[in-house]
């Protein structure tokens, strides 16, 4: 086989496989406002959503220690904190429960469930 022919058979591979992961990312992605966390009181981002867009050093209401799925559709940018990470305690206290990358969302996580009751943006995990 040709090197040619091979790139191709390659290119095509890979063309075939990121257009079908493509096509099924819309159907499971969260239902967040671009430039916000949101967090939502059931798996799969079912049930009530809250969401921000700057910290939030004291939850209040439903998703206090009811939070069971996330989404970062936070803005990036040079300087810009990126990461969203979660705590146990009021006021960014206690252990960390989760950590959101850029775009990253999460429809359950076992340790996380049922913990969150503060975040911040933040420049990494």
């Amino acid at each position: 086989m040709t090197l040619h022919r091979l790139l191709t058979s390659a290119a095509a591979a890979f063309l075939t496989l990121t257009g079908s992961l493509a096509a099924a990312a819309p159907a499971d992605a969260a239902d967040c406002p671009s430039g916000h966390f949101c967090a939502w009181e059931h798996a799969d981002y079912q049930g009530q959503r809250a969401n921000w867009h700057g910290d939030d050093g004291w939850w209040e209401g439903h998703i206090a220690d009811n939070d069971s799925s996330w989404a970062n559709h936070g803005i990036q940018g040079p300087g810009i904190p990126a990461y969203v990470q979660v705590f146990d305690d009021a006021w960014q206290g206690g252990a960390m429960t989760i950590c959101l990358a850029p775009g990253q969302e999460v429809h359950w996580n076992g340790t996380a469930n049922d913990r969150g009751d503060s975040h911040r943006w933040a420049h990494g995990c």
